[in-house]
């Protein structure tokens, strides 16, 4: 029933150039091929040292003295002796490749110098250090030389240049290490006072760390020999530790902190200190305590009072006191109207209430939010919730909400959520031309997002074929100014990115794949282009599950660019197909669809077989232990063990038959399905009775979870791109709205009143 994956190209090749130049960067980077495979020595050896796999590689080194292969094996040495602290043999191994390494001569200098400074061979670190001088391209590798640099110059008593140098490059050290590494200068300058504020910044901005170990017993040294002069902490500083603490999840050790700072700090920082405490308690789960505590304090009208209510008001809603948290949010609408606490407050309740179908309360929650707050990050949000209330409710003023979305909030994602719902209320009014106008321009702005696969599928009505693109509408869209696409079309490589990509296959093929990852990590972030960057660690990734990651991090705006503008490898990384034979076996054995399987792999794990959520689901198509072992007794599957779900053949056969038992529970509805097999049945079927959708992309947009809503769209979405690029015939690709897409055109955007189309 279903097309044979891959057995078509369905997208143009048109990447020859590129293909080209990555064939020239491998010929001139790799030498010929050893009989031996470095990387799989050094991998095994670092992994599991032994001398018995170190004298491998020695030997390997010996056999290959005179070329580059020797070299790199040198410099895999030298690396793992730094490692296993093995000092002497890593300054041996990483001189020896040095002078033979010209392109990441850097990376050979950058250990050697960490390797002489443990011998305390300072001396030797400025020479060394010198290949990062002048230096052909940026080295990720240049801010911890600078580190480096400054330790050796405080051992050779010359703290005042490592002071120099470090605050030449403050603002780019790595850190705590580049902090800790000042104070320490500042301290062997005999300049107590900065020594004390840098250990002070070290301690109170990264608590869980050994550098805030070490800054806190020469902070308690300071300050016995400082005396009055010791510089007390910012109660920024103070406030701050204990907020580092929270966002790390450690409540209770939180809690301990701001209960004492609240001892020594005066005014308006012991009162947010005091809050803090109380705010601890209600996240760490002791709703009850913490209400009673923020009840009982007593503070002076302040900021800190209204983050008091904004708690006071969370507790409330964990304690479904709802007259009370009406009654709080009236207090800080009251007293604190502009405040930030205020806003969290609001949209805190307003999803409350969503999550019960209550329009009645959270349109209003939702529409103070962007009233008063009107350039908060969350407005287009709350916008749209209460604009998609309108829709589904069929009010009167929908259409004019819709078109408010638009020219509000026109970078939001939801705009093309916006676009294709305006399209059905001109269908509805039998304005075919604005409908596939309205279509069009979603295929242009956002050709892989959900609504797009459905606003392909309404261009395929024969009312709208017919139709010719409504003027108006076009008109009315140039002037609105939607984001650019982010994501280059560029195919041929920089002289730069060729670089990059020639120093990391270098380092890979002496086995330091991570060294050679950090690299394109590095180009990608500062220098290169990231797109092609991204392929090439794709490309390198030891699993299709980690090239997607790399994809993902490195293209982020891939859903909007049209998928004929990029190599069909970029598409190939972002959309992998492993384990395919098993998949497709699987999925047609339950008569299922394997693009859809696909998709929800893809979405569930990301195709790691070893995926294990913090809900403790497993594997591929992430199962649940309890309902796989159900399932393995359905489906003969013998002696069944919860290790078995990392298997992706056990994995593929159970997650096949649990998805096929969803979909006949749900009646062969495929978003329903879906919404299941993220949030429960449970939800959906109480979700399914909010309203009489006239279609399924309406129960979608209701979905009130956000998690959820979005995995339904992200499988159907990613299953159409499945679709176009492995299935048998590619999909008809309708014509969009006839506007250029030349920037030329689009020109003086927003510069003028807009007129809106008659919807």
């Amino acid at each position: 029933m279903t097309m044979p994956l891959g057995s078509a190209q369905t997208i143009p090749a048109r990447c020859s150039s590129l293909v080209a130049a990555l064939v020239l960067v491998t010929a001139a980077v790799y030498p010929a091929a050893a009989a031996e495979d470095l990387p799989s020595l050094v991998k095994i050896y670092r992994e599991k040292p032994s001398v018995a796999r170190r004298a491998q590689i020695e030997r390997f080194a010996s056999r290959h003295s005179k070329d580059q292969s020797g070299a790199l094996a040198h410099l895999a040495l030298g690396v793992t002796s730094l490692e296993q602290k093995d000092y002497p043999r890593a300054i041996q191994n990483l001189k020896t490749a040095a002078a033979r390494l010209p392109k990441i001569q850097d990376y050979a200098a950058y250990y050697l110098a960490s390797a002489q400074l443990q011998v305390k061979d300072d001396a030797e670190i400025a020479g060394e250090l010198v290949a990062f001088e002048g230096a052909q391209i940026a080295s990720p590798l240049a801010s911890k030389a600078v580190v480096v640099q400054a330790k050796a110059l405080v051992d050779l008593n010359n703290p005042a240049e490592a002071v120099r140098i470090l605050r030449e490059r403050n603002g780019s050290l790595p850190q705590p290490d580049g902090d800790l590494t000042l104070a320490t200068a500042y301290e062997a300058a005999s300049d107590n006072l900065n020594a004390a504020l840098y250990y002070q910044r070290v301690y109170f901005a990264y608590p869980d760390t050994d550098a805030a170990d070490r800054a806190s017993a020469a902070l308690v040294r300071l300050k016995d020999s400082m005396g009055s002069s010791y510089p007390p902490p910012s109660s920024a500083q103070m406030l701050g530790r204990g907020d580092k603490w929270m966002a790390e999840h450690e409540y209770v050790r939180a809690r301990q902190e701001f209960a004492a700072m609240a001892q020594q700090l005066t005014g308006f920082e012991r009162d947010r200190a005091r809050v803090r405490a109380g705010a601890s308690d209600y996240l760490r789960g002791e709703a009850a305590a913490a209400s009673r505590y923020l009840e009982s304090l007593d503070l002076a009208r302040s900021e800190a009072d209204a983050e008091r209510l904004y708690y006071l008001a969370e507790c409330q809603r964990r304690a479904n006191d709802d007259d009370e948290r009406l009654e709080t949010l009236k207090k800080l609408a009251k007293e604190y109207r502009t405040s930030p606490w205020r806003l969290k407050a609001l949209v805190s309740a307003g999803n409350y209430y969503l999550l019960q179908n209550r329009p009645d309360r959270f349109e209003s929650l939702y529409r103070a939010v962007y009233e008063d707050f009107p350039d908060d990050p969350m407005v287009p949000y709350c916008h749209w919730k209460v604009t998609w209330s309108a829709y589904v409710q069929r009010h009167p003023d929908a259409a004019e909400r819709l078109h408010e979305q638009l020219e509000r909030y026109p970078a939001d994602p939801r705009a093309s959520a916006a676009l294709y719902f305006l399209g059905r209320v001109s269908e509805d009014q039998h304005d075919f031309s604005a409908a596939r106008t309205y279509y069009g321009r979603i295929l242009s702005l956002y050709p892989n997002f959900y609504y797009a696969m459905r606003a392909r599928e309404r261009l395929a009505d024969p009312k709208l074929v017919a139709a010719e693109p409504s003027p108006k509408v076009v008109q009315y869209l140039n002037g609105i100014p939607f984001p650019e696409r982010r994501v280059s079309a560029e195919r041929e490589l920089s002289s730069t990115t060729r670089l990059r990509i020639e120093r990391a296959r270098l380092l890979a093929s002496a086995g330091l794949s991570d060294l050679a990852e950090s690299e394109l990590r590095f180009g990608a972030r500062t220098d290169g282009q990231p797109h092609l960057l991204a392929m090439e660690l794709a490309r390198t990734a030891q699993s299709p599950y980690l090239g997607l990651r790399y994809m993902k991090s490195f293209a982020p705006d891939y859903l909007s660019t049209p998928i004929e503008e990029m190599p069909r490898a970029f598409w190939e990384f972002l959309f992998p197909l492993p384990y395919q034979k098993d998949l497709v076996r699987n999925a047609e054995s339950q008569n299922l669809d394997p693009f859809v399987v696909a998709a929800l792999i893809r979405q569930e794990s990301e195709f790691n077989p070893a995926a294990v959520s913090r809900k403790s689901a497993y594997g591929l198509t992430q199962l649940m232990p309890a309902t796989a072992r159900q399932l393995a007794k359905r489906s003969g599957v013998r002696r069944f063990r919860t290790s078995m779900l990392l298997q992706p053949s056990t994995n593929l056969r159970l997650g096949s038959r649990y998805l096929r038992t969803m979909l006949d529970e749900c009646g062969g509805k495929w978003e329903e399905t879906l919404a299941s097999y993220n949030a429960g049945k449970t939800h959906v079927d109480q979700w399914v009775t909010w309203n009489s959708f006239q279609e399924p992309a309406e129960f979608v947009e209701t979905i009130p979870f956000t998690e959820t809503r979005e995995y339904v769209q992200a499988v159907l979405r990613n299953a159409a791109i499945y679709r176009r690029l492995y299935g048998t015939a590619r999909a008809a690709l309708p014509s969009t709205d006839g506007v250029s897409t030349d920037p030329k055109s689009r020109a003086g955007r927003g510069k003028h009143t807009r007129s809106r189309p008659v919807s």
